[in-house]
């Protein structure tokens, strides 16, 4: 079966390597993250180094995994809007 090279589908660019495709682009990101305890609203990087805390509770939000941070059980996100 023949393939595009040049017009692929979205879901092929973005299984490639940021740095092979057509135009390249990170993979990470800023997200809101809902603490599930006070509901304040805290930005975290998508590939986070660090454990974030809350700012209001001090309750844990997400912890480092390897590539991308994974978040605590309750948290809710949405990806940030690119200015």
């Amino acid at each position: 079966m023949p393939v595009d090279l040049l017009h692929p589908s979205a879901e092929a660019e973005k299984r490639i390597h940021k740095k092979k495709r057509l135009v390249q682009s990170p993979n990470s990101f800023f997200m809101d993250v809902k603490c599930p305890g006070c509901f304040a609203i805290t930005t975290v990087f998508s590939h986070a180094q660090t454990i974030v805390v809350c700012g209001a509770c001090a309750q844990i939000l997400c912890q480092p995994g390897g590539g991308r941070c994974h978040l605590v059980e309750g948290c809710n996100w949405r990806r940030k809007k690119e200015m």
